[in-house]
């Protein structure tokens, strides 16, 4: 949560835990202090709810023990590096509801398959969770329940905390006709090049802004393409309100698995910034393709959404973000997982 650099998940959990404590409660986020975002660090005293920074598991222990004696829920989540100590200390305290969020459940499922076992993963399993919560919907809520023995599954999407994502005015420096938001990884690449590269290659005449963090110098660079490092949250509104039109591009092992709303999506649409992503099953219940959404299939399908009018593309965003405000907020997702709690005890 303290650091937004190469890291999605961190806009989420800010979020969805300033939602829960603008609706009456207390919440404490315990995270590991590790070099890669100390150096990086944009958050470090929220206003609404604790953020515990901890060396390591063994002095973090008897803090969150006691945190624990006074909660009446607690989430442990993937990627933690002491989720298996800390799913332990959850499930011993029985009055807890327990839960467990995977917020890559894709990834997660491919690392179980390719190794047997995956680090933040309990060796038993989470069976023993009152709750399993996944980022991903569709058929990777039956893969919990057949591969890891969950009993009460359910998704809990991204969202987008309109506080923080909100038309602002344009900035001279993300001044572009075509943008792009997102780390660099392996598995985003084949599609990055087909839909924001190759276009780039053949408008030579248009502004192509991608901004993100740990992109290698041997990117293939074109000339109308401009690079802006790592964007802080509080940055990210100026960058989509200041893009004509925006790209999604959504890795391959969540693409496969569908029903994986990028943070991304809701973040632009929010901003009133009209938007292109690649195909996945499932986006259709997120956006109305062709009225809220445009899709890419290939690098044609990328310049003609490039290649639209101003007016449809105002009635396109303007579509998409009435949807986004009135379903993907960070306080819907709050209220999603109160019911959800409420349902599993």
């Amino acid at each position: 949560m303290s650091s937004s650099w190469g890291n999605g998940h961190a806009t989420l959990w800010r979020g969805l835990c300033n939602a829960l404590a603008q609706t009456g409660h207390s919440v404490t986020f315990f995270e590991k202090d590790v070099p890669y975002y100390r150096n990086h660090r944009d958050l470090t005293a929220p206003a609404n709810y604790r953020l515990e920074l901890y060396p390591d598991w063994t002095e973090a222990e008897p803090l969150a023990r006691r945190s624990l004696e006074a909660a009446d829920c607690a989430i442990v989540t993937s990627y933690c590096p002491d989720a298996r100590p800390a799913s332990d200390l959850v499930l011993d305290n029985p009055k807890l509801c327990s839960i467990f969020y995977d917020l890559d459940t894709p990834v997660t499922l491919n690392i179980l398959s390719n190794n047997g076992e995956v680090d933040y993963i309990p060796g038993y399993g989470l069976g023993l969770f009152d709750l399993v919560l996944s980022y991903t919907g569709g058929k990777a809520l039956d893969e919990l329940t057949k591969r890891l023995g969950a009993r009460h599954v359910a998704p809990l999407y991204g969202s987008v905390d309109p506080a923080t994502h909100r038309r602002v005015a344009q900035h001279p420096r993300f001044v572009s006709d075509f943008s792009y938001l997102g780390t660099y990884a392996p598995d985003r690449q084949v599609q990055v090049e087909e839909l924001f590269l190759t276009p780039a290659s053949q408008l030579s005449t248009k502004k192509f802004c991608l901004g993100g963090a740990m992109y290698p110098p041997d990117f293939p660079w074109t000339p109308n393409t401009y690079f802006v490092r790592h964007l802080a949250p509080t940055e990210h509104p100026a960058f989509y309100s200041s893009s004509r039109l925006t790209l999604n591009v959504t890795r391959a092992a969540m693409a496969e698995m569908g029903y994986c709303p990028s943070g991304r999506l809701f973040e632009a649409a929010a901003c009133g910034t009209p938007i292109v992503s690649d195909w996945w099953d499932g986006i259709d219940n997120f956006f109305e393709p062709g009225r809220e959404i445009l899709i890419a299939r290939s690098s044609d399908d990328a310049i003609q959404a490039i290649n639209s009018t101003d007016s449809e593309l105002e009635r396109l965003s303007s579509a998409s973000q009435e949807r986004v405000l009135a379903e993907h907020t960070a306080a819907n997702r709050a209220a999603e997982l109160v019911n959800l709690i409420e349902s599993s005890t």
